[in-house]
């Protein structure tokens, strides 16, 4: 068995973050979050990969080189110009000989899933019980054959969700050379899948576990659940006079000084220093090269490399990006007085306790005020004592 996964867009949804690296490169639990797709579909057994890659691609190809780390073999096709998934997948015909896998690259899934998945009959769709499925191709089901496809409405015929998780055979690549360009201007898998679905082809698996992450705040709730799945490890040095509760994974040459709390399920990276007297709440990850000093509070949070959080701040319920400095005394906002849902550039993004997303090289002067909902881009210096809000584009100046 082969798996193809699709790795070539940019992610715009998920800008500032993505101005530096590809989506698939953002981090969950201190990986990207394509690697962990890559450990799902090994340890479901597969030891083949192509990986299509476009935007970003160098920094995929770094990171996962042959994939001989992970134990795979990894090979590459590049999309020039993202064109849409059947277009992506089209770029791989005569690489794949037999029935394969081919998955998204901005999804977490369950190795088991995949496992059973390959044990079935192709074609055959992953489908997911989504509780919002107006934001996803929903389809309709009867026995186990898919019946219907429907791109994202407002009044979904299901509750059930295109999860981006298929099981062909190269019988798919006859299929999409007839497939037209769609009115968004690309070649859409769905319109190969219509084909199948009207021969009474197209069967369904029910995934048990699943997480999209196409938003920035479902960056969060990604690595929340991967935090809670990892077991304690400690190759670090602890302090005296730290208190741990909950579990924690503590990466080489870090160091936590005394004084600190550490509650819930938290992961900080390589070359850290946390302390003293920091208060680190879960589901906190903090990347490798952070410096979380004296009297500072992150929680839920996602923290990128090489960013310094020093004195006196408060991080809430944030993704931050990498080699970020906040100056002492600045602080991020992530509740609204009325408690309502937060928004940002008039999208909910579902939760009532959202902070800011804080692109790369973003240097924040003393005692900054940040609201919630914020976009700050990257490169963006803000002075001292500024209020921010609303989105700033890349490289802002705030005096």
């Amino acid at each position: 068995m082969e798996c193809v996964i699709l790795a070539a867009g940019e992610g715009t949804r998920m800008r500032p973050l993505t101005a530096e690296r590809p989506k698939v490169m953002l981090p969950l639990a201190n990986r990207p979050m394509l690697e962990h797709l890559v450990r799902a579909v090994t340890e479901a057994g597969i030891t083949a990969i192509t990986l299509v890659v476009g935007y970003g691609e160098r920094e995929v190809r770094e990171w996962f080189g042959d994939g001989s780390r992970l134990g795979v073999t990894i090979r590459y096709v590049v999309q020039r110009r993202q064109l849409g998934t059947a277009d992506a997948l089209r770029a791989t015909k005569g690489l794949v000989t037999g029935r394969f896998l081919m998955l998204n690259g901005d999804m977490i899934v369950d190795a088991a899933d995949l496992a059973d998945l390959c044990t079935r009959e192709a074609p055959c769709m992953g489908v997911y019980e989504s509780d919002h499925p107006q934001d996803y191709g929903v389809v309709t089901i009867e026995g186990d054959l898919i019946t219907g496809l429907e791109e994202k409405s407002r009044q979904p015929k299901s509750r059930m969700i295109n999860a981006g998780v298929y099981l062909f055979d190269p019988e798919i690549y006859k299929r999409l050379e007839g497939v037209p360009l769609s009115g968004r201007g690309e070649y859409e898998l769905t319109d190969a899948l219509a084909d199948y679905i009207a021969e009474g082809r197209l069967s369904a698996y029910r995934l048990s576990t699943w997480m999209d992450v196409g938003a920035p705040w479902d960056l969060l709730d990604a690595s929340a659940t991967l935090l809670s799945r990892m077991k304690p490890a400690c190759e670090g040095t602890v302090e005296d006079g730290v208190v741990i509760h909950g579990k924690l994974v503590l990466g080489k040459n870090s160091v936590v000084k005394a004084g600190t709390y550490i509650e819930g399920d938290c992961i900080v990276g390589e070359g850290c220093t946390i302390g003293p007297h920091a208060y680190i709440r879960g589901s906190t990850a903090i990347g490798d090269g952070c410096h979380i000093g004296h009297a500072v509070e992150v929680k839920n949070s996602i923290v990128f490399a090489g960013t310094k959080i020093p004195h006196f701040n408060y991080i809430g319920d944030s993704i931050i990006g990498s080699q970020c400095n906040f100056g002492a005394g600045t602080k991020v906002a992530n509740l609204r007085h009325d408690h309502g849902n937060i928004s940002i550039n008039g999208r909910s993004t579902g939760r009532r306790k959202f902070g800011a997303i804080i692109g790369d090289h973003v240097l924040f002067g003393i005692n900054c005020s940040v609201n919630v909902g914020s976009v700050i881009g990257s490169y963006s210096l803000i002075g001292p004592h500024s209020l921010v809000e609303g989105t700033l584009k890349d490289r802002t100046v705030i005096r």
